[in-house]
């Protein structure tokens, strides 16, 4: 299984990730304590001094060169399509078993008498023997026969043994007219949200997503979520469809739920320098660094620094530190085709800095006013001892 926190230990340990300007790695440390900060301050009860966030940042933050070998390390492992045995054993050991509500059509051979006929008035559904909420249905000359939790092929059995009493050899045969009594509930970014009845067919959780009509534009593929007994369990359509991951399908059980969640939350943010600095919907199959800022119309060519492109990614659960902050020159040419390889992560941050003119110019456009108002205090204070 891909760890993204092993990758990047293997990463940072091969190549230390040196800037070429000291402005671009001031930059980037500035904007990580921006993002350390911010997240602390949504924590309930924290309290950080910003000096001590700035002297800790070394070991919060870990930078990477976006090459062609740390493409490669990040790139998930390929999947060669195969079989899921544990679900083709379950699918061979299926049976389904009646319960209550469900509507039998149990055939006699050669005894008309002792089957309801389904003409063109009434469907094999409508003639069909129904299990009552005790769990048994009426038959004639043997009154009530417990059904419920038994597969059909037993129930064969017992009326044919019970028969047996008042006719000679009979030859019974029972299948199940309609089933009412098991069910799984499919919601969520489906087109057809609701019930999908548990049948003597097995049902797959990919079966249930199609017979609920597929899932919509705004779905997340990524994250279909089964609730079983209070217990959730995520699989990803996206690695089942694109990758061949049958291990992200499963068989279904009476009572589950299949929730197929949003693609709201799945964004970036492209930040900085670009045209329409915005939040980018991640689509289905996958986003690049150079989609997204395709997306956010462009690098700005007037201010951007093509040294400076940032790409920020909480670091993994139960690493040593808290970003991940990946950097791309895109002086050469060349570097655009790594930036069509690097694929993006859900929430990750991309930030592009200015160049240096527009730098030092937003500085001072941000510093003056400070400056203008403490020129201010000083001449009002010199006034009054005046």
């Amino acid at each position: 299984m891909f760890n993204r926190a092993k990758v990047s230990k293997k990463i940072s340990d091969s190549r230390t990730a040196k800037f070429s300007s000291v402005n671009a790695k001031t930059l980037v440390a500035g904007l990580a304590a921006l993002f350390v900060l911010s997240a602390c301050a949504y924590a309930p009860g924290s309290h950080m001094e910003p000096e001590k966030a700035s002297d800790d940042l070394e070991g919060q933050v870990l930078f990477h060169s976006i090459t062609p070998q740390l493409i490669a390390d990040l790139r998930k492992p390929r999947i060669s399509p195969e079989a899921n045995p544990e679900l083709e054993q379950a699918q061979a050991n299926y049976d389904y078993r009646v319960g209550k509500g469900d509507v039998l059509t149990v055939t006699v051979w050669n005894h008309p008498e002792l089957t309801i006929p389904a003409g063109s008035q009434r469907s094999a559904e409508e003639a069909g023997n129904w299990v009552h909420n005790d769990g048994t249905i009426f038959y004639p000359y043997i009154g009530r026969v417990h059904v419920d939790g038994l597969m059909v092929t037993e129930i064969q059995e017992l009326i044919t043994e019970r028969l047996s009493r008042f006719i000679e050899d009979p030859q019974v045969d029972v299948t199940v007219a309609a089933f009412r009594s098991k069910r799984v509930y499919v919601t969520g970014e489906v087109n057809q949200p609701g019930t999908q009845p548990v049948t003597n067919v097995p049902m797959t959780l990919l079966d249930a997503v199609n017979r609920s009509g597929g899932i919509t534009e705004m779905a997340d593929w990524r994250n279909v979520v089964l609730t079983r007994n209070g217990v959730e369990q995520r699989f990803s359509l996206q690695d089942l469809y694109t990758r061949g991951d049958t291990t992200q399908n499963t068989l279904l059980q009476h009572g589950d739920l299949v929730h197929v969640e949003r693609n709201d939350v799945n964004k970036v943010f492209v930040l900085g320098e670009v045209n329409d600095a915005s939040s980018v919907p991640v689509n289905r199959s996958r986003m690049t660094l150079a989609e997204a800022l395709a997306e956010a119309g462009g690098v700005s060519e007037q201010r951007a620094d093509a040294s400076g492109i940032f790409v920020f990614r909480e670091a993994p659960e139960g690493a040593d530190y808290v970003v991940d902050v990946y950097q791309l020159n895109v002086k050469q040419a060349t570097s655009y085709v790594l930036a069509d390889q690097f694929e993006l992560q859900p929430r990750d941050i991309i930030f592009v800095t200015a160049a240096p003119v527009a730098r030092w110019n937003r500085v001072i456009s941000l510093i003056m006013p400070t400056v203008t108002g403490l020129y201010q205090v000083a001449r009002t204070d010199g006034e009054i001892r005046d």
